[in-house]
């Protein structure tokens, strides 16, 4: 009756797929969900604590439209201390509410209608409808299982308009787990800089990286102003709930997505900036903790779906495998909804992060051991009472 008076294209956009499953999951008793995508660790007690004791000091006003500047200068200090990234903590930062928001005002700010931006899939859901709420126009590049999920220059070229305006990438990604290092990124540098792509960079899963040294494409000087930084506290300190991301770039960039978060946003939460401050000071000993038992899930969730039959490449960063379920001859959806009904766990449908995901599901390894094993023992059951029916 009244949806003639709504935004068009909210209208048109598709319901997260990841909700959408889980709210059926959610339908049934005693799931064991290896589905959602944050950390199992408890946030340190120490960012609990310095966020209490802020709280207490009756700092519970609005900070600074960007941030605090003591939190934008110990970050400026992490970033260069740990991946020799240069910003300047008074012109090209922003605290934002998590890495959502920063991804959206980073959008807003630099799209027209009518431009065109590159999505690199299996993508995170949040991306697609991003583009299209600014009033861009998505292309989607297909990452390939055979190339560890990384981009190739070819890959980018044969995507490359005179439309095209800016580039998502995410690396570690969000599902599939694959990273690119400085080697994989040289060759794209080029292209970068000739066509004057915006590079908008998730890194939101930079601290778990298993294999390499993290490295962001903002680390290359001659593309380091196309690059707009986007991260957060989720992840590396298990600050999901906290909502508390950040925004780098370069000072003409920050300058108008700083108008978007002042007017939309006003401040980050104040409370949450303090915990940050004591994160990114004391909080690395919890981050090395929390990588040795992410590496022992992985490793296990890839030997033991490799040996029950679903081809499963190695990760090297995030919490998540991408198992190729292709041979079943289901499509991702079936296989999970079958998964759910049959044994009771809930993994995520590959096709939820679009089409180039379908033929895979996501297993989060954010779930204890324990847990990890019991959902490889019932996806054991499936896969055999599968095969003797088929």
């Amino acid at each position: 009756m009244y949806r003639d008076l709504l935004n068009k294209t909210v209208v048109e956009i598709k319901p997260s797929g990841i909700r959408r499953f889980f709210d059926l999951a959610n339908t049934k008793k005693g799931v064991l969900s290896l589905g959602v995508g944050e950390p199992d660790f408890a946030t340190p007690w120490n960012v609990c604590e310095s966020a209490i004791y802020s709280i207490k000091a009756k700092h519970t006003h609005y900070t600074a439209n960007a941030g605090l500047l003591s939190l934008r200068t110990e970050l400026s200090h992490y970033l260069r201390k740990r991946y020799d990234l240069h910003y300047s903590p008074n012109k090209e930062m922003i605290i934002t509410v998590g890495g959502s928001e920063a991804i959206d005002i980073a959008l807003r700010a630099i799209i027209n209608s009518g431009d065109e931006v590159i999505i690199l899939e299996p993508a995170y859901v949040a991306y697609e409808p991003a583009v299209r709420l600014a009033g861009g126009v998505p292309v989607f590049i297909e990452l390939k299982a055979e190339n560890q999920f990384k981009l190739t220059k070819e890959e980018l070229l044969e995507k490359i308009t005179d439309k095209t305006k800016a580039i998502i990438i995410n690396f570690p990604s969000n599902p599939t787990g694959g990273i690119m290092n400085k080697e994989d990124y040289e060759p794209l540098i080029p292209i970068i800089k000739e066509h004057r792509l915006i590079v908008i960079s998730d890194e939101i899963y930079a601290e778990l990286n298993y294999s390499s040294k993290h490295c962001s494409p903002a680390v290359f000087p001659e593309i380091r102003d196309l690059v707009v930084l986007i991260s957060g506290f989720s992840k590396a300190f298990a600050m999901t709930g906290w909502r508390l991301g950040y925004l780098c770039a370069n000072s003409i960039f920050v300058e108008q997505m700083l108008k978007i978060h002042q007017y939309i946003i006003m401040s980050a939460p104040t409370a949450a900036q303090y915990g940050a401050i004591e994160g990114l000071r004391n909080g690395q000993k919890y981050v090395d903790e929390m990588i040795v038992q992410y590496k022992q899930r992985r490793n296990l969730l890839v030997s033991r779906l490799n040996e029950i039959g679903l081809p499963t490449h190695m990760p090297e960063g995030a919490f998540y495998v991408f198992p190729c379920i292709k041979h079943t001859g289901l499509t991702s959806l079936e296989f999970c909804e079958r998964l759910l009904e049959e044994q009771n766990v809930a993994c995520v449908p590959g096709s939820a992060f679009g089409n180039a995901g379908e033929g895979y599901i996501r297993i989060s390894y954010a779930y204890s051991i324990d847990e990890i094993k019991m959902a490889l023992a019932k996806i054991e059951i499936f896969m055999e009472q599968f095969k003797k029916a088929n």
